[in-house]
């Protein structure tokens, strides 16, 4: 891991990272020149399979899942109830009876969203309705790593808002099969229907519509760079809640952070993936050399090891900083995807936080546990992006109508302020028929 000193060398150094797309590792690169014959950037990659999958539909779907995740074609794109209910019964009880621990709690958060995102209101002759978007497709990602959690994060806010049909694409295993823990999950997250389709053909076909996966209003999810990149394609054929990348966790910690507490949030956040981003920012410096010592000792505890230490060489830093003052301005200037304070009060620095995803106030709020069930989505903004975008909840899935009403009286006495406007913009035809209102009322 680097260690910086100074706000303003962690500045200097964190900002300047590189992209995702700009750190792929050279393997995926060999495999996009061995799979495509050429060698592609990732959105040239996705242009390809997005002109496909448009022009030929659920073959060009089965062509990419037979090429890229090694299914064989012929097997059926929709997942049959029948595979829903056998997936039931090969889920671990205790993980079923956790899955629906979760989901209610997630739903009774998502629930008193609700109530504040659904507020219509009328004055002055105008109003606006709140109305749930009909189709919603979902992404999950994962064929070696299952994320049953994603599932209940994306499909219960679209339920919860009131979405009719939520659809759910998923990367099959290589004999066509869906893990049943994504499965099990969907059963209790009310999903309406589960389709194999993983990357860039899987955002396509929700874009587009294919004969067999129906086209959505919007898709929502986290995934790949491949699928983060195709959302950001098909932005305007489709909704889209965000471009999520790697996950970040940034820590600011005091000398009442306990080291291995900060040690396990650190790895925690290292095992999502090569191109994690884990940075702890301290005013304490002792704390380094202790956290250190953990990180060390507790690698070889994880399954996955190895991208752990991958992503703290290339993406992990320590950064010392006079005071949390200067903490808390190096994190609003890298806006992460989750923000960890192990600080003496937490709540004393909250209100200070301009940019983050989600907060996670003190040492007993681990992270890990908003990946399951404390109760927001943690499907949240990426890259920098939580200066300017929120995390997935009830209103990514809700949309407004806005209306006027005006009575003759109140049209005749807003017509010399439009027709005024109107003639301005060399629109006349709007200035009569504005006119023509107060005309009518003589």
């Amino acid at each position: 891991m680097l260690i910086l000193r100074g706000l303003e060398e962690g500045r200097r150094q964190l900002l300047a990272w590189p992209l995702p797309e700009e750190s792929l590792h050279p393997s995926l690169r060999e495999r996009v020149r061995q799979l495509f014959g050429a060698d592609l950037s990732v959105e040239e990659v996705c242009r390809r399979i997005l002109a496909d999958v448009r022009l030929r539909g659920d073959e060009a779907v089965a062509h990419y899942n037979s090429l890229l995740d090694g299914l064989p074609q012929d097997v059926p794109l929709e997942v049959s109830k029948e595979e829903w209910g056998k997936a039931l019964t090969e889920v671990a009880p205790s993980l079923v009876e956790a899955l629906k621990g979760a989901a209610q709690r997630v739903e009774a958060f998502h629930r008193r969203q609700r109530e504040h995102a659904l507020k219509p209101f009328q004055g002055d002759g105008a109003g606006q309705l709140v109305r749930p978007l009909q189709q919603v497709g979902v992404y999950v990602p994962g064929t070696v790593v299952s994320y049953p959690s994603t599932v209940l994060m994306t499909a219960i806010p679209a339920r919860v808002a009131g979405v009719e049909e939520v659809i759910m694409v998923t990367p099959a295993r290589p004999d066509g099969s869906v893990a049943p823990e994504k499965l099990a999950a969907a059963s209790i997250a009310g999903v309406s229907r589960v389709f194999r389709a993983g990357g860039a053909q899987a955002i396509a076909a929700l874009a587009f519509g294919t004969a067999t996966i129906p086209r959505v209003d919007k898709v929502c999810g986290p995934g790949n760079i491949f699928v983060a990149t195709a959302k950001r394609l098909l932005y305007g054929h489709v909704g889209i809640d965000g471009i999520f990348g790697p996950s970040e966790t940034v820590i600011v910690a005091d000398d009442t952070a306990h080291p291995y507490l900060v040690a396990v949030d650190m790895m925690a956040g290292a095992e999502h993936d090569e191109l994690a981003m884990v940075v702890l920012i301290t005013v304490h410096e002792g704390l380094i050399t202790e956290v250190e010592a953990h990180i060390r000792r507790g690698l070889e505890a994880l399954a996955r090891a190895q991208v752990a230490s991958h992503s703290l060489r290339a993406r992990g830093a320590i950064v010392l900083v006079r005071d949390l003052e200067e903490a808390i301005s190096l994190v609003n200037d890298l806006a992460p995807e989750h923000l960890c304070l192990h600080v003496r009060r937490p709540e004393d620095l909250l209100p200070k936080v301009k940019n983050a995803g989600c907060v996670f106030l003190g040492q007993n709020s681990a992270e890990s546990l908003g990946d399951y069930l404390a109760g927001p989505s943690h499907v949240l903004p990426t890259g920098g992006s939580a200066r300017f975008s929120s995390p997935l909840g009830v209103w990514d899935f809700l949309k407004v109508i806005t209306y006027v009403g005006l009575p003759p009286d109140e049209a005749a006495a807003l017509a010399p302020v439009g027709a005024c406007i109107a003639r301005s913009e060399g629109l006349t035809g709007h200035a009569l028929a504005i006119e023509a209102r107060r005309e009518m009322v003589g």
